[in-house]
């Protein structure tokens, strides 16, 4: 049995319980921002990149908002005004509810 541990919780990577340990303490922001030339951009903060892998997360919202985006500096920028789509696929994501905060 060569199966990979967790450095944390030492389980085997398949029943490794860190990222939803993580996601469950994190308080997400989610808010709308303007930017030059009036362009609107909703950015998720609060999410730590050291334990949910930010890119991953940024590449689902993406394909599933149809919009672009990047994840940098700790947050994810997505191109538009997505803050009531946003919460509900965060969910499905496994972030809580009562930790998602949306600013309207």
């Amino acid at each position: 049995m060569s199966e990979e541990l967790c450095g944390v919780c030492g389980l085997p990577q398949d029943l490794c319980v860190c990222e939803e340990i993580a996601k469950e303490e994190q308080i997400i922001r989610v808010f709308l921002e303007k930017r030059r030339y009036g362009k609107n951009y909703t950015l998720v903060t609060g999410i730590d990149p050291h334990e949910v892998d930010l890119s991953a997360l940024a590449k689902k919202l993406k394909s599933r908002l149809a919009c672009g985006g990047t994840a940098k500096e700790g947050r994810i920028e997505l191109q538009g005004d997505h803050r009531y789509k946003i919460k509900a696929i965060l969910e499905e994501s496994g972030f809580p509810s009562s930790n998602i905060e949306v600013q309207f």
